[in-house]
């Protein structure tokens, strides 16, 4: 019996099974940051340098970001079961190349390909999962991908923080592999084919050749820009042409053609519109936070990769049951919208905790702050989700699913981007207001030099070596509190993001009853 006989006669996945398809539904997104806390030891162990070692995540992004768009034309042109369960294939046959991978380049090269199919996941994984639920539970499905989205990065550093520290860095990767196969067997026993969905459309390879290159290009900009100093590098200057000719050429093109890879006349839709604005929005506020947050945690804290993680699971938690609420309350006819500001207003609240943290932090003074995240993602993520794909079905509802992620992981790369040289330039701004502090004149660093320069004569320092030595303890004080003020500043730039996108609540047209 197909698929699609079995979910026509109401034989729903249930249990394990159920559990499986969810699970390679969201799989990728836990890597996303998985790898983020492991950097230091793969570094160490194939011989590769701090630039070099960036590629592995830029990679992944590059190629995730680019296929995103594409699943909604790929998944109509080959068939939503055989697509999805091809691309679950595709990522647990890299994770697998990527857990046994010696050199740099092998692991930077199958990280690409793991990210085309953990890209290629993400568009046809909503309809899938609603469609793992009886139509009275759909938005059960729903509610569960809204939190794989908000709980997957968070929960991607507790998971590679505890597999590196016990285990090795390779562990990251090869425990995708048996989850993987289990995922494969069962999407293709499960998942419906929806071939009288299917359009015989044309491959639009212009189309898809313009994207690669101008979203492709945008997103090495984005990853890379910060490390090479942006437009004082030429080569940063030439991808940032390439980006701009290969997105307004792909507009161009794809609004002039009958069958395009993206349908952005979709754009036309108020909500669509406003979906992606918020989408962009929400990944910057969840990869820009998962950037600052572990930096603060590890380097001005010290830390661990397995303490960093363990200490944003309250707030996933938190937001597991935030959105088991959110959806009752949608049940109930609450409109969306104030749902989406009572949202943004916590996720404020979060920012200005944050902000006021301190080198005397510790896990009591920032378990309120990541359980207020949590509460902010879990009244954010089900109605956006939601809202974005309202009114679309069939090959639309792919393809408005595809526009949203892409927005969602394009805020991510932004979010990245504009918080990595915000702290590295306020670094250097901080760092000019708290040298001149350090003199001879004022009592309170003076007393502090002279007592550090008595200590290290005491233990039989010449006293001009005691006093060297006590300024260069000095100088990596302002060094760390430079860098407690870089990371907490970053906060606070998220937050204005999130006040930004307020009024655009006003022009969101919402009807709950369409969103249960």
């Amino acid at each position: 019996m197909s698929s699609a006989a079995i979910i026509r006669q109401g034989q729903y996945p249930t249990g394990f099974k159920r559990f499986i398809i969810v699970l390679s539904a969201v799989l990728q997104l836990v890597d996303t940051t998985i790898v983020n806390v492991a950097l230091r030891q793969i570094s160490g162990s194939i011989g590769a340098t701090t630039t070099e070692i960036a590629w592995i995540i830029t990679s992944y992004a590059i190629s995730n970001v680019v296929i995103i768009p594409l699943s909604g034309m790929l998944s109509n042109l080959f068939g939503r079961k055989v697509y999805f369960t091809v691309s679950i294939a595709l990522f647990t046959l890299a994770s697998l190349m990527c857990g046994l991978s010696g050199s740099l380049w092998e692991l930077v090269f199958w990280r690409f390909i793991q990210g085309i199919g953990g890209g290629a996941l993400m568009t046809p994984s909503q309809p899938i999962i609603a469609e793992a639920f009886p139509p009275n539970k759909a938005a059960a499905g729903m509610a569960i991908f809204g939190m794989s989205i908000a709980c997957g990065p968070a929960l991607g550093p507790l998971l590679g923080g505890y597999l590196t520290d016990t285990y090795s860095w390779h562990w990251i990767f090869l425990i995708n592999v048996p989850l993987g196969i289990m995922a494969t067997l069962l999407s293709w026993l499960y998942i419906a084919d929806q071939k009288e969905r299917r359009r015989k459309n044309r491959l639009d390879w212009l189309g898809i050749a313009l994207l690669t290159v101008g979203i492709g290009s945008l997103q090495f900009v984005l990853e890379e820009g910060n490390l090479y100093d942006w437009f004082q590098s030429n080569m940063i200057i030439a991808f940032s042409i390439l980006a701009a000719t290969g997105i307004i050429f792909f507009i161009i093109w794809e609004l002039r053609i009958t069958d395009p890879a993206v349908k952005l006349s979709l754009f036309k839709i108020p909500n669509i519109a406003l979906g992606a604005i918020l989408n962009f929005v929400i990944g910057a506020v969840l990869f820009g936070t998962m950037y600052s947050y572990p930096l603060f945690a590890q380097i001005s804290l010290g830390w661990t990769s397995t303490l960093t993680g363990l200490s944003l699971t309250p707030g996933a938690i938190m937001t597991a049951v935030t959105i088991s609420v959110v959806q009752i309350s949608l049940r109930k006819g609450v409109n969306p919208k104030y749902l989406v500001f009572i949202g943004f207003t916590i996720t404020i609240i979060f920012c200005l905790q944050m902000y006021f943290q301190s080198p005397d932090s510790n896990w009591d003074s920032l378990f309120v702050p990541m359980l207020l995240r949590g509460f902010g993602m879990g009244f954010l993520m089900l109605p956006i989700l939601l809202i974005s794909i309202k009114g679309l079905e069939g090959y639309d509802l792919e393809q408005g699913t595809g526009i949203s992620n892409m927005a969602r992981q394009l805020g991510g790369a932004f979010g990245l981007a504009l918080l990595s040289n915000r702290i590295t330039r306020s670094s250097a701004l901080f760092r000019n207001e708290l040298v001149p502090d350090i003199n001879t004149i004022d009592l309170i660093p003076s007393s502090a030099v002279q007592n550090i320069t008595q200590s290290f004569a005491a233990n039989g320092y010449p006293v001009h070596e005691a006093q060297a030595m006590a300024y260069k303890v000095m100088d990596f004080s302002v060094m760390k509190q430079t860098a407690i003020l870089s990371y907490l500043d970053s906060f606070m730039i998220v937050g204005l993001a999130c006040c930004a996108v307020l009024p655009l609540l006003l022009f969101m047209k919402s009807n709950s009853k369409s969103l249960k």
